[in-house]
């Protein structure tokens, strides 16, 4: 049975459009059925919509600090939706417990670091800092420990001496298009072996 995908952004979502695109290809086991962003302006609304994907927006911002009734609504959009698995694609929001006890188990991210590495914001300055010769990003299960779920699909790339953080992210940014749509396809057939790209 064909699996139902929610893809939750906040921004441009040049992921999301890879995972569109990817599951619009013809034989795939998942199809697009919603994509919600917490910013009503959010680039990647217009992409879905010129995919024909449905979208939906629940601005974050009139919730203030109540991160609880905020998800509530997420959950309550997401459900009229009825997804088997939510795709986190710029997501910019930290999510509580009771939201990874309501959908755990049926959750990705995309995170650009090799993880465990670089968890968090900044990953690619952090990663020429550290004077790393290698890079990338991970496709992980979301659990409640910020990217700190099971790792289903990596990619790297070598750092180049003239590389600078907005170059990495430019540089790593097909290679998670080409990542995260391969973990999708496996995970939607219950397959969590991991993938590995370079």
């Amino acid at each position: 049975m064909t699996k139902r995908v929610a893809i939750l952004i906040s921004g441009g979502g040049s992921n999301m459009v890879a995972l569109v695109r990817d599951m619009q290809s013809g034989d795939h086991p998942a199809t697009p059925v919603l994509v919600l962003s917490n910013v009503p302006d959010a680039g990647g609304l217009a992409k879905a919509e010129a995919l024909g994907v449905a979208t939906a927006v629940v601005d974050h911002k009139p919730y203030g600090k109540d991160r609880e009734a905020f998800e509530a609504e997420v959950t309550r959009v997401l459900e009229a939706a009825n997804p088997d698995i939510l795709c986190l694609a710029g997501f910019m929001r930290i999510l509580t417990p009771d939201f990874m006890t309501r959908w755990g188990g049926k959750m990705l991210n995309i995170h650009p670091s090799l993880l465990p590495k670089y968890k968090g914001l900044h990953t690619h300055q952090r990663a020429l800092e550290a004077g790393d010769a290698e890079h990338g990003c991970s496709v992980h299960e979301v659990t409640a420990e910020l990217d700190g779920g099971p790792i289903l699909g990596q990619a790297r790339l070598q750092i180049a001496t003239d590389d600078t953080a907005d170059t990495l992210a430019a540089r790593l940014l097909p290679l998670e298009h080409r990542l995260y749509p391969a973990v999708l396809r496996r995970f939607a057939v219950g397959d969590r072996t991991k993938v590995e790209l370079r």
